[in-house]
């Protein structure tokens, strides 16, 4: 890992798969190196995949398959911000489709459990409009939402 900051995912065994559906679904996403065990510890053997280096969107993480202990929480979340409603549902529907989750107000949850808000922009600039009524009217719409529709 070249940075000095990098977020750790953890995962129960599944931490190449993960990133690898990431690297093909996410733009500027790749898989890096991948690191194998060079003894047995509690959540694998020897020469099991232990770590996995990718990018998500330019971001550096690192997945660990630790075992079943930890689970992912809405706690963390990748926010995706969303230029058309193209590209809003070419995301959603991929993380939805592969095993996923939807949730309330543009965030669904990858069949790993990570989290996401595929958010659009024109959502983002609507929420905050200095027209407090405007703003409020763009707030409730969201509120009723799981995949954000900007129509």
């Amino acid at each position: 890992m070249a940075g000095k900051n990098t977020i750790c995912l953890w995962y129960d065994g599944t931490a190449l798969e993960a990133a690898t559906f990431y690297a093909e679904t996410f733009p500027g996403s790749a898989v890096g190196a991948v690191h194998r065990a060079p003894g047995d510890y509690p959540a694998g053997r020897r020469g099991d995949v232990l770590t996995v280096e990718f990018t998500v969107m330019g971001i550096p993480c690192l997945g660990l398959n630790g075992g079943p202990a930890f689970r992912h929480s809405e706690a963390f979340s990748f926010q995706v911000a969303t230029d058309d409603q193209a590209e809003t549902d070419r995301l959603w529907d991929a993380i939805i489709r592969n095993g996923g989750q939807e949730s309330a107000c543009g965030w669904c949850k990858d069949r790993w459990g990570l989290s996401w808000q595929i958010t659009p922009r024109a959502l983002t600039a609507a929420v905050a409009d200095p027209d407090p009524a405007a703003a409020r009217r763009a707030f409730e719409a969201m509120m009723g939402m799981r995949k954000i529709d900007i129509a």
